[in-house]
């Protein structure tokens, strides 16, 4: 009995406060839309990261035939197969702990698997190329990404080895850009999310009050102060409710028209999030704006009922 008395004053609260409520709901629609987008790009950063930290390597140049600006490359000529089987060696002997995988890249390897995909016709610069004009290379694949430094400590000055490159650095840029862009959406929805309680407690309390002989008489009977407050408190939720699966849904058309439609088609190399990112995401967001509302109102009530 009492179960159906809350839910039809829920009901009578809903239709008499529409503007209000429907206020509450597009609140909450942007504060969480804002929250998922933030989400989303994370996800986004950690899974290119994730691939692409799994595919790099550390690349080391070894010396070229002629002039090279490095001074271990002094002598003008490209390491012989004897000194570059003793670069290995010692990859082997002080970096067995850090190395997992040594592999020989030849001039030629290089110009036919990675230059002519870059530059299908070998002109780079207004010069055509050859496979003479490459740079053999040991390429290193670490069992941990982020010691890098500890491979580059051993082999850089070596006689025969030009310079030692992590291929993350090409990435980091990319990834501080995005790292900044995710704080920046975080800021702007901690910001909405306060907007959104602010508006959900005034809003809620401004209904209870249009109500307030109702609930007068309530008291007079013996109602507790939470079967008072309690349908004000699904009104609110039930507005958070609509805005935020209003939220999930629109952040679901963004990753399917942007991401998957235009983005994943025309760059093809990254990974990209998907709809099970947007619907792994979606609980969080409508469970986490039902709950704001609920605190939110319920706070206000609290104060309302003393008053």
């Amino acid at each position: 009995m009492r179960f159906r008395f809350i839910l039809s004053e829920t009901w009578t609260s809903l239709k008499r406060n529409g503007p209000m409520i429907l206020s509450v709901t597009l609140v909450t629609f942007i504060s969480f839309l804002f929250i998922g987008a933030s989400g989303l790009m994370q996800a986004q950063i950690t899974k290119a990261k994730g691939d692409w930290y799994d595919k790099v390597e550390v690349v080391v140049w070894l010396c070229p035939d002629g002039s090279s600006q490095s001074a271990t490359c002094s002598s003008g000529k490209a390491p012989t197969q004897t000194e570059i089987v003793a670069i290995e060696e010692l990859i082997n002997t002080e970096l067995s702990d850090d190395v997992s995988k040594i592999t020989y890249m030849s001039q030629q390897e290089f110009y036919k698997t990675i230059f002519l995909k870059e530059y299908p016709n070998g002109v780079y610069e207004g010069r055509s190329l050859t496979a003479a004009d490459m740079q053999a290379s040991l390429r290193l694949k670490l069992t941990d990404p982020t010691k890098y430094q500890v491979v580059s400590e051993v082999l850089s000055g070596r006689t025969g080895v030009e310079e030692v490159v992590d291929q993350r650095q090409i990435f980091d840029p990319v990834f501080s850009i995005l790292n900044r862009a995710t704080a920046v959406t975080v800021v702007l929805a901690a910001v909405m999310v306060l907007v959104a309680i602010m508006l959900t407690g005034t809003t809620i309390r401004m209904s209870a009050a249009s109500r307030k002989n109702e609930t007068e008489i309530m008291r007079l009977v013996g109602a507790s102060n939470w079967t008072i407050s309690l349908p004000f408190i699904l009104e609110g939720m039930f507005a958070s409710l609509i805005g935020s699966v209003l939220s999930v849904v629109s952040l679901s058309v963004i990753v399917n028209t942007f991401v998957t439609n235009w983005l994943a088609k025309s760059i093809t190399w990254m990974p990209y999030i998907n709809q099970t990112t947007v619907l792994l995401l979606a609980p969080a967001l409508i469970i986490g704006a039902m709950l704001l509302s609920g605190i939110a109102s319920a706070v206000s009530l609290r104060r309302y009922l003393k008053a």
